[in-house]
């Protein structure tokens, strides 16, 4: 699908109102201002894994966002008093890390604590996911990695997967046959609709991007209130409604 160069006045637009959603599903929002040196940035979910243990800071798979990572620490460094760090020869994405709650097949209990989806992708490879593995475990969460390597048009283990709560897991097609998700209850997105896969819950809502009424109907159908947000001008540059904030 040819999409087109961006509009920036229509970015913003779009933007604008992404933060408003986050505002009215109960967030408060850090905004950083822009910065020109790295047109990239709007995309802040890759640099950085927040969690409620503590942060660690990436290492983007495209050279050009390298220094992206040192203005997202100092913002980091207000809410956690340590940070760390993905170190060479590994690369991370932020976008190929899913959290999806409890590890499926684990009881629930008082104190559990997340499971991670690790994606390998062409931004991220295996030094760095096994690192974050490595970072996440010594918080007491538990993780596992899904290569994406070769699955067509998904950039991000995210452009195909997004967590709902509740156990589960809103997988496309391309995703929807792997042994990774066993356990899980899949709500599928179906062919033509693939970029809806990235969609956010926030609370009790699901941001959604606009202009995919069959899954929106999947959506409201299982119960969820839904927000549905013009992603049009961030889908032109591989982005979608979770690379837009880090959220903790």
């Amino acid at each position: 699908m040819v999409l087109g160069a961006p509009n920036y006045r229509r970015a913003l637009q779009q933007h604008a109102a992404y933060c408003e959603a986050l505002e009215d599903c109960g967030l408060t929002l850090t905004r950083l201002e822009a910065d020109e040196q790295y047109p990239d940035s709007t995309f802040v979910e890759d640099t950085a894994v927040v969690t409620n243990r503590g942060a660690i800071l990436t290492r983007p798979g495209a050279a050009s966002r390298a220094g992206e990572v040192e203005r997202i620490a100092e913002v980091l460094s207000r809410f956690y008093s340590e940070l760390h760090f993905i170190h060479p020869p590994g690369r991370l994405d932020g976008g190929d890390v899913c959290e999806a709650g409890c590890e499926a097949g684990y009881e629930a209990k008082r104190g559990a604590r997340s499971h991670f989806f690790i994606g390998i992708s062409e931004r991220t490879n295996e030094a760095g996911a096994q690192q974050l593995a490595d970072w996440l475990a010594s918080h007491g969460f538990t993780s596992s990695f899904v290569d994406i390597r070769g699955v067509k048009n998904m950039l991000h283990l995210k452009s195909g997967l997004a967590f709902l709560g509740d156990n589960r897991l809103v997988v496309s097609d391309a995703l929807a046959d792997r042994d990774e998700f066993r356990g899980h209850e899949l709500v599928r997105v179906t062919a033509g609709e693939e970029y809806a896969a990235n969609c956010v819950r926030v609370n009790d809502r699901v941001l959604v991007a606009a202009g995919y009424p069959g899954f929106t109907g999947t959506l409201q159908d299982l119960g969820y209130p839904t927000i549905a947000l013009e992603m049009v001008e961030f889908r032109k540059m591989d982005g979608g409604l979770s690379c837009l904030s880090l959220r903790f």
